[in-house]
């Protein structure tokens, strides 16, 4: 088969970009910003140094990512085989590399490497990915430095996809080499692959190829579950095999690379930008379920893979330059990511955006990375592991740019760290996610509401948090199971060592704030949990809070943060009657941006016309009870979407018109299937089941049972999530909400 970069090209193609160069250190150093550099001049252009057109405009990227009959993926495996081993690796073989097939070969070898690669079964390998992580960290944590990429990244990928196709240690070293040599394979179908390297990389390919086939052969027919086995096993309807064991050789050597580079590079990538974005970093450590979002803003950021490539079938146009039959294309997809006419604040490290997944780097449509659930679930795993264990972890030197250098692949080979070992001490006390405190202070913040002041008898410091965070609160109860039961932090995020909460004792409440009111004296022992956020201030220039008695609280630390962050705001604070409310002193220092309205001397809050106008570029956060809340959804209706956000103390009223019916539900962890009956609760029926679920509150106001849906549609009846939140239908409070009406299955991760 003919090497593409040897194939004659008419000479002449405009336009040329010639400020890019897929083999300099702009390049490598970030693919995205050297692309962005030429995009607006030439957003499709011919580079000669791979003959091949770049396409760097998201909606140029999509429409060659979604036609595959003018787009081809054919040409994605032409590699080059020598004569020498054409008899035992024929071209048309390495043909059939899934990225380099088109329908229907691709769709039926896809639809047979599937099997091994569901996202359930992904999500279920969560913990043995976990307890893998914290082993590699254990044997070189004391050390204080490590070539992170070799050490952790890759030694953990690698361990994981060897657990997933069931080799033994034996195989490791071959499965390392055929790694990068099936990159070398891949990227000689668009870049010179010369001798000696050339022979080097098809013998240990061929002979590795080989070891696989006797692998593969002695497991047909097998029932256990590796991936080998699956595919080596799965049938076609006439009962022979689905695919030949040299295709399914061929397969495996792809997920050796796909399995273990990318999502290395990928999570040694997200260690820079965390160094270079430190507030990201303190943000994920401090509330874990934010892993995920780094990880899909560090590819969103820079891919691993810069480009997939296509061959035109026919002529075509794209944003104005005419393409010719048989050209490749190149499709930049870090260059898609970064599109500002798409992507607002492109090159920003955001963790935070609406919608983390919106991107490319797992390419788009029928070849969509087939082991994206497993780099999803392994990179976000793997690197809050290794900053709960190792927080103080940073790169020596964020600008050295060691790496091999293909322009397909740009394959980073080291990125030295360091961190403080004190970390190792440290992070046995973290990993207890209750903290056992002391009354430091206790004060009467107001009629009915106490203050209390938390912290370490020693002084130590506590886990950080941001405005909008609560914790729970473990209140003795004689001899009967503690209270347990929710309180917003109203103190400052910068001060490290105390949290403050603010308690009014409810006459007519279930018991637990008059407990707190009695038991918690200065002095008094408490458990505490880590903090939780699930009314986080996003960041905006402008804010309007509104607080109704209580809901003072969780505003008390916002208003510091808006403070911190030069933002524009305004409060406004109802109460029953002056000696009722709380802080008031705290706030007087604020002047005129706090309007106190106590109901006996002014009335009620005046939300139609404090909501009437709708403000540019303002969020309004509102707490309080819920007659107030009501009335605040009501009244900023007709403000843009989510421009209101609430905390609840009780659950939201919700009116139903249908009885509640039965449904299953699976836990994908366990695999257990549990019925739900009509009176029943997804929490109870899993807590009838002997599954290990968290829980709180009960009613859909803490946050502490929320859980992932894989698949199916929940009738979402908590007071946590907001409506975009709930339309995304990404995760259920399992102690309130069910299967929406016509699904008889929900499947979660827990």
């Amino acid at each position: 088969m003919t090497v593409l970069h040897n194939e004659a090209r008419p000479a002449g193609r405009c336009p040329v970009a010639h400020g890019f160069d897929a083999m300099g250190d702009d390049y490598y150093r970030d693919p995205a910003r050297h692309l962005a550099e030429v995009r607006d001049a030439t957003p499709v252009f011919w580079y000669p140094y791979l003959n091949a057109w770049i396409v760097t405009k998201r909606e140029d990227c999509l429409t060659v990512l979604s036609d595959w009959r003018t787009y081809s993926s054919a040409s994605n495996s032409a590699a080059d085989v020598p004569e020498k081993y054409q008899d035992i690796y024929p071209p048309e073989l390495v043909a059939k590399m899934i990225v380099g097939q088109d329908p229907p070969g691709h769709t039926e070898a896809r639809s047979v490497a599937q099997l091994g690669f569901v996202k359930e079964r992904m999500d279920r390998l969560q913990p043995e990915i976990e307890a893998r992580a914290h082993r590699i960290i254990d044997r070189f944590e004391n050390s204080g430095t490590a070539n992170l990429l070799e050490e952790y990244s890759l030694e953990l990928t690698t361990q994981t996809i060897m657990a997933l196709l069931g080799l033994d240690y034996e195989h490791e070293a071959m499965l390392r080499q055929l790694r990068d040599d099936l990159f070398s394979v891949l990227s000689s179908a668009h870049e010179p692959l010369l001798e000696p390297k050339r022979s080097e990389v098809w013998e240990r390919f061929v002979a590795a190829n080989l070891v696989l086939r006797g692998i593969i052969d002695s497991r047909r027919g097998s029932d256990a579950d590796d991936i080998i086995s699956v595919m080596a096993s799965a049938r076609k309807e006439d009962g022979s095999w689905a695919l030949p064991t040299p295709q399914i050789a061929l397969h495996v050597s792809e997920f050796a690379a796909a399995g273990t580079d990318t999502t290395a590079q990928a999570m040694t990538n997200a260690v820079i930008f965390l160094s270079e974005n430190p507030g990201a970093l303190q943000d994920a450590i401090d509330e874990p379920e934010l892993w995920p979002r780094v990880f899909e803003e560090t590819v969103r950021r820079r891919p691993s893979s810069t480009f997939t490539s296509r061959r035109a079938m026919h002529d075509v146009e794209l944003s104005g330059v005419k393409i010719t039959a048989g050209d490749m294309i190149w499709v930049g997809l870090a260059a898609a990511n970064t599109d500002p006419d798409h992507v607002e604040r492109p090159f920003e490290f955001d963790i935070h955006r609406p919608d983390p997944t919106d991107h490319l780097a797992f390419t788009a449509g029928r070849h969509t990375c087939l082991g994206n659930p497993l780099a999803r679930v392994q990179g976000a795993t793997g690197l809050r592991v290794l900053f709960e264990r190792l927080p103080s972890l940073r790169p020596d030197n964020t600008e050295e740019l060691d790496f091999l250098r293909m322009a397909l692949l740009p394959v980073r080979r080291s990125l030295n760290v360091h961190w403080d070992v004190a970390d190792v001490e440290r992070s046995r006390d973290r990993a207890v996610r209750t903290l056992n405190l002391q009354v430091l202070e206790r004060r009467e913040a107001s009629d009915g509401v106490v203050s209390l002041t938390l912290g370490h008898p020693d002084g130590g410091e506590l886990p950080h948090w941001k405005a909008g965070a609560h914790v729970d609160i473990h209140v003795p109860n004689g001899e009967l199971e503690p209270f347990v039961r929710q309180y917003s932090l109203s103190s400052d995020p910068e001060e490290r060592t105390t949290y403050r909460i603010g308690v009014l004792k409810e006459v007519s409440g279930r018991g637990g704030s008059a407990a707190v009111h009695e038991a918690l004296l200065p002095g008094s022992r408490v458990t505490v949990s880590w903090p939780r956020n699930n009314f986080r201030l996003a960041a905006a220039p402008h804010y309007l809070f509104i607080a109704g008695g209580i809901g003072i609280t969780p505003i008390l630390a916002m208003i510091r943060e808006a403070e911190r962050a030069g933002s524009d705001w305004q409060l406004v604070y109802g109460g029953r009657t002056r000696t009722s409310m709380a802080f008031l002193e705290e706030l007087a220092v604020y002047g005129d941006r706090i309007t106190v309205v106590p109901q006996d001397e002014l009335g009620r809050l005046d939300l139609p016309g404090l909501l009437t106008q709708p403000r540019e570029d303002t969020l309004i956060y509102a707490c309080g009870p819920e007659p107030l809340l009501h009335a605040a959804e009501e009244h900023a209706a007709h403000w843009p979407k989510d421009s209101l956000r609430l905390e609840r103390f009780a659950p939201k009223i919700i009116e139903r018109t249908l009885p509640n019916t039965p449904f299953e539900v699976e836990f994908a962890n366990s695999g257990t299937v549990v019925t739900v009956g009509a009176e029943q609760t997804i929490l109870e029926a899993a807590q009838e089941a002997g599954l290990p679920v968290l829980s709180s509150c009960k009613t859909g106001t803490c946050g502490t049972c929320e859980t992932p849906i894989l698949s199916g549609t929940a009738d979402h009846r908590d007071s946590i999530l907001t409506a975009s939140e709930q339309e995304a239908n990404g995760t259920l409070m399992i102690c309130v909400s069910r299967a929406a009406g016509g699904c008889p299955r929900l499947v979660l991760g827990r």
